[in-house]
């Protein structure tokens, strides 16, 4: 069999090239609800007897079949099939078969493709046909939501069919969602209780244009939700201009610092320099990726918003990472006293950098990068590559910066305290200069631990659009406070590779000065 493309067209409409399916075959239509919507239990029912539809066929390799308001589709398996299956469906029953290689899906509203794959896996299995049938006015159990189109597409081959590394592909052309959220959806058709969920189907949009990627077959439909609206059109502007400003602003000073480091300080830096170093890097990358990313996405790419996300995704462990390394430079100094490690900073970069992307490649292999929309209350939304699984979200995200939080916490708590100590020890000419420097330290060490961070992952509440903004701020401008941190630092503690407990802060070369006198 060759690759089969099958239309639905209107009588209006030029027929393109082509022939019929051999026959059409009429059946008794099914009894409809009150409001001509098909029970989920009467549909289970037509898909599970295709087969004996298929015996009627006779010698035929293609039927149109119909019932009632019911329409669709039947083809014959056969074991050569270079290609699989694209059906294009606009709203009308004429049905033409194109057994040529002509790219007409744009012409048409909706289509599928059903790939070679899912062949191969049926006809092992004893599948004799392919199925695609439209139920128009399907009930579903959500109130507040609508399918698309109000239809369920129907694919049956005779044969369980699943974990398909090809997708089956639905595509939806020029839809108005209306400020709707689109998410496919599948039905297995067992359950009595029809249940619609998304496993085993991604969401795709791209310019007006919604496509299910489902890795399995069965009843599936494009449910249209309310946004969720977390968050105001005014208030969304507002963070998206502060973030682009402190990104912009933040990735030119940490240009300059890591310049100024290479050229002029690279030869005498010490440890606590070159791990700052790293963790500007990182931070360039994160505010870079982030400040592209909808730019990526609304190219429509799928392929290159995968690898944004993952880039991104990337560099924010990567970031996270070198805030633990900071705390535990300072820990290391200030508490264990200095000892001699070997190959210290080659352990410390494989630390910052190599664990981030053992996280990113799992996530990766699993394919849980995608497009990630965020809607505004307005029915407004921005387009994004990021993880799109809420719950993978908060498993490896928000875990893996809970334990970076609560390490450097402690460490930041410890180090006020022992400032705190050394203030009541020194007499109150020197205090007062000290106290300025002491708060100077304490300020950097609270941006280059990270904490700022966790106005956005442990804020919930009433507090929420404001823990926005205290984050946006502190972490878009996070680069610009860092070097100014670092070039403050730098010109009033001389770097040497010497460490001292007056001169052992990571922040940058030997800033924690609070322990002894200036």
């Amino acid at each position: 069999m060759r690759n089969l493309k099958i239309y639905h067209q209107t009588g209006a409409t030029k027929q393109p090239p082509g022939t019929k399916p051999n026959i059409s075959l009429p059946l008794p239509s099914v009894p409809t609800n009150d409001d001509g919507s098909v029970s989920p239990e009467n549909a289970a029912n037509i898909m599970n007897n295709l087969s004996s539809v298929v015996d009627m066929m006779g010698a035929a390799s293609t039927a149109a079949v119909s019932l009632g308001v019911i329409k669709g589709i039947l083809v014959k398996l056969a074991y050569k099939n270079d290609m699989g299956i694209d059906l294009g469906i606009p709203t009308s029953d004429d049905i033409t078969i194109l057994e040529n290689d002509t790219d007409l899906f744009s012409q048409f509203p909706r289509s599928v493709h059903i790939p070679k794959e899912a062949f191969s896996q049926a006809l092992e299995r004893n599948g004799s046909f392919a199925g695609v049938l439209l139920f128009p006015k399907m009930y579903q159990d959500d109130p507040n939501s609508v399918f698309i189109n109000n239809e369920v597409v129907g694919i049956e081959m005779g044969a369980d069919i699943s974990n398909l590394s090809r997708n089956i592909e639905i595509h939806y052309r020029n839809v108005d969602k209306n400020g709707k959220i689109a998410s496919c959806r599948s039905w297995n058709g067992k359950e009595k209780t029809q249940t619609w969920i998304t496993d085993g189907c991604e969401t795709r949009e791209t310019n007006g244009s919604i496509t299910c990627h489902c890795s399995h077959l069965t009843f599936f439909a494009i449910l249209m939700s309310p946004p969720p609206g977390n968050i105001s059109t005014s208030d969304f502007k507002s963070l998206t201009y502060i973030t682009s400003i402190g990104c912009g602003l933040s990735m030119f000073f940490l240009a300059v610092a890591l310049f100024m480091h290479c050229l002029i300080r690279k030869r005498k830096a010490s440890q606590a320099t070159k791990i700052l170093m790293n963790l500007f890097v990182a931070m360039f990358n994160l505010n870079f990726s982030f400040l592209v990313n909808e730019s990526i996405a609304n190219l429509g790419n799928y392929g290159a918003c995968i690898v944004m996300a993952a880039s991104m995704h990337y560099a924010m462990l990567a970031t996270f990472s070198w805030f633990f390394i900071e705390a535990l430079h300072l820990y290391l100094n200030l508490w264990t006293r200095p000892i001699q490690i070997k190959h210290y900073m080659m352990k410390i970069c494989i630390t910052g950098w190599v664990i981030p992307a053992v996280v990113v490649i799992a996530l990766l292999a699993t394919g849980k990068y995608d497009y990630l929309i965020i809607y505004t209350d307005d029915g407004n939304s921005a387009k994004m590559c990021w993880i799109s699984d809420a719950v993978v979200h908060q498993g490896v995200n928000i875990g893996y910066y809970a334990v970076v939080f609560i390490f450097t916490f402690i460490i930041f708590i410890l180090t006020v305290r022992q400032i705190n100590l050394f203030n009541h020890a020194v007499d109150n000419a020197q205090n007062n200069s000290s106290i300025r420097t002491n708060t100077f330290s304490i300020l950097g060490l609270f941006l280059l631990f990270g904490i700022t961070w966790a106005f956005a992952f442990f804020s919930h509440g009433p507090m929420l659009i404001a823990s926005y903004y205290i984050f946006t701020i502190l972490n878009s401008f996070q680069g610009f406070f860092l070097f100014i941190y670092y070039y403050n630092s730098s010109k009033n503690v001389g770097e040497d590779n010497k460490v001292t407990a007056s001169s052992t802060s990571s922040a940058a070369p030997h800033t924690l000065t609070s322990f002894t006198p200036q």
